[in-house]
């Protein structure tokens, strides 16, 4: 049986996006960009809603030549994985290996996961934020950069309660941390 894994990099505070929706103090560096491109090996699956999609489908066309190896890879990473964007509003996906459903299916969900051994990833607050309330997200993964913003994006909705155990943690050179955390039931 696989697992569902929630992931996002996110400023000290627990926001993936400031007030004004800028993410860009979230920009990894390469020894950081490295250490996701690591964790995406075993990923099957990306689950995303709208926006995260198309914040990432870039990865789909981006010109890599003259970028550091680190993002060739996981542009690679990306272009190998099967995507799936719930989204009401997008007409057709804009990337390869790409289905659009029109409405999050918890039990569909919950197939897909059973249905593999491998890990499936979701991202988006919004989306992650639907699939926690159902009890679906095995595991919580935040890079938490050496920023405030005071407001914008959660990384985990408001009013949402978790019991979590520790798993890993790392510390980067650039003060960037990584925390790993086990959903427990």
């Amino acid at each position: 049986m696989g697992q569902l894994i929630y992931s996002s990099i996110a400023s000290l505070d627990g926001y993936i996006a400031d007030r004004d929706g800028n993410f860009d103090f979230s920009e990894p560096d390469e020894e950081v960009h490295a250490f996701v491109n690591d964790l995406q090996q075993d990923i099957s699956t990306y689950l995303f809603g709208r926006r995260m999609y198309e914040v990432m489908s870039v990865w789909d066309t981006l010109d890599t030549t003259d970028e550091p190896e680190v993002m060739k890879d996981f542009a690679r990473i990306w272009q190998g994985i099967d995507k799936v964007v719930y989204s009401t509003t997008l007409p057709v996906a804009s990337t390869a290996r790409t289905r659009i459903e029109r409405t999050f299916d918890p039990e569909a969900v919950r197939r897909m996961i059973a249905d593999t051994d491998r890990r499936i990833g979701i991202g988006g607050p919004t989306l992650a934020a639907a699939a926690l309330q159902a009890g679906l997200v095995d595991e919580c993964s935040i890079f938490l950069g050496p920023v405030v913003v005071g407001g914008g994006k959660r990384f985990l909705p408001e009013g949402l309660g978790l019991r979590l155990e520790l798993l890993e943690e790392r510390r980067f050179s650039n003060g960037v941390v990584y925390l790993r955390y086990r959903v427990v039931r």
